[in-house]
């Protein structure tokens, strides 16, 4: 009798993805829902509730969905609400405006969001897209050379794709970097080579430094060909003054390097008079320069928390019509991006203005949240800044802090005995002790040596005084134990 033995194993499986890793949601991720599975079948334990600080992901931890995305989600699900004889009805539920955007969407769409898009989504949404782009850094922007994406990852995974020739395709990466690059460029078989933040200047990058990485890689034969900026930043909160990005573009145009710029946190940013946000694209075209930029953004993150819809584009400059039309190629497989998260595009891009009747509650709610986001970052900037041996950065964009920490020799004794880096050590006693879950900086990659968490400020903030209290009663606790 033959034995029944599996044809796919670990062993014989696609050795990029078994190399592959993504500590957002790794062991101690997987760790917190087991623990909320106790949790839910009663168990006692020292905390009620497992809180998600591992990843940006608003409306897990209680952020409510703006209405007026919503109202006109609802009409696109429902198109049947728009005909004619139900107007008297659902004008009693849904205010002008949202009625007026949900039958402009479905007229760009058709006549169900449940069909197939453009390759590149609906032609209408990559218009408002290129308005949007327009207006915000006073230069034209081509609907063409827009493609809607779900989420900005999988355009990030579509641009590190087409650019991997061969393993010898090096990418910049900042270290500390969101790992979505590192684990695509190990899925691609490509060669990260990471550049390195500099946290005692607020996380600033170095330009003469950046020249040296470059130049070291391709003496070793590397073919370096992209710069991966993330701005504002993540795991770091820094935001990039307009001086240095134009230090960037005019290093890229003299190294001959493809700028990816993700800027999904664009609008979350914290101290504006001191540091607002300029998009790459600005001031390429201000400086009107010939290097090749791909610029990502995404509903997942601002003051929109809408992740699970799934939507995001980038925007391309200066490439080669041929390679244009091979990422039509590759989007042509995927068939096209998902319709609810195009939608949420739109209204992301082109929400109520002042005055329309949707505006007043829209700016409450945006304005709300940002300034909510805003008391919560310096709330726990300063308990991280209080804890015996961290120190932290100020969180100048984003939605993370990404705190250093010095830990006694015993706990990194005791790291090392359970084959666990000290960060991941501490966040997982951090877990087990107050249900908050985040993610240890060596998942991130780090400066040697150093020690890193990076969380969330995401927590509501009716139970923020409690969340910053417990992580700082755990420290104590967890400093006490393994001093000498």
């Amino acid at each position: 009798m033959v034995a029944n033995t599996p044809v796919l194993t670990v062993d014989n499986i696609n050795p990029n993805i078994r190399d592959m890793e993504y500590a957002v949601r790794g062991r101690i991720a997987i760790r917190a829902e087991e623990i909320r599975d106790q949790l839910n079948n009663g168990e006692q334990l020292p905390f009620k509730a497992v809180v998600n600080c591992n990843i940006g992901n608003p409306q897990q931890l209680e952020q409510k969905p703006i209405t007026f995305f919503r109202q006109v989600a609802s009409l696109c699900e429902n198109p049947e609400l728009l005909a004619a004889d139900k107007e008297a009805i659902v004008s009693q539920l849904y205010p002008s405006d949202a009625i007026a955007r949900a039958r402009k969407l479905m007229s760009m769409i058709g006549s169900s969001t449940g069909a197939y898009s453009h390759s590149q989504g609906v032609a209408g949404i990559r218009q408002t897209v290129a308005r949007f782009l327009e207006e915000r850094d006073g230069h034209p922007a081509d609907p063409n050379h827009i493609y809607l994406t779900q989420g900005a990852s999988s355009g990030v995974q579509s641009i590190l794709s087409i650019m991997t020739q061969n393993n010898q395709t090096g990418i910049l990466i900042p270290i500390p970097q969101y790992p979505l690059y590192s684990a695509t460029l190990t899925l691609l078989g490509a060669t990260p080579v990471p550049y390195y933040l500099d946290e005692d200047s607020g996380w600033s990058l170095d330009v003469a430094s950046l020249e040296k990485t470059v130049n070291d890689a391709r003496s070793n034969g590397t073919d370096v060909r992209a710069l991966v900026i993330i701005n504002p930043g993540n795991p770091t909160g820094q935001c990039l003054s307009e001086d240095n990005i134009r230090e960037i573009i005019e290093f890229c145009a003299k190294a001959k390097l493809v700028l990816l710029a993700d800027e999904v946190y664009q609008t979350n940013i914290y101290e504006p008079e001191q540091r607002p946000f300029v998009s790459f694209k600005k001031v390429l075209r201000d400086l009107n320069s010939p290097v090749e930029l791909v610029s990502f953004h995404s509903i997942s993150k601002g003051m929109i928390g809408e992740c699970g819809r799934r939507g995001g584009y980038f925007e391309c400059c200066n490439f080669d019509e041929g390679v244009m039309q091979q990422l039509y190629k590759m989007a042509s497989v995927s068939l096209c991006p998902n319709v609810p998260g195009q939608i949420m595009v739109d209204l992301m891009v082109n929400p109520p203005r002042p005055n329309d009747p949707s505006y007043p509650t829209y700016n409450d709610e945006i304005q709300g949240l940002y300034e909510s986001l805003r008391r919560r970052s310096k709330k726990l900037e300063a308990a991280f800044n209080k804890m015996e041996g961290v120190t932290c950065q100020p969180a100048m964009g984003s939605m993370y802090l990404f705190p250093r920490i010095r830990l006694p020799a015993k706990a990194i004794e005791e790291a090392q005995k359970e084959g666990l880096a000290p960060d991941a050590f501490y966040s997982e006693k951090m877990l087990e002790a107050t249900g908050v879950c985040v993610v240890p900086g060596s998942g991130f990659s780090q400066k040697e040596g150093t020690w890193h968490f990076r969380s969330t400020f995401l927590p509501p903030e009716r139970l923020f005084d409690d969340f910053c209290q417990d992580i700082q009663r755990f420290h104590n606790d967890f400093m006490a134990a393994y001093s000498s």
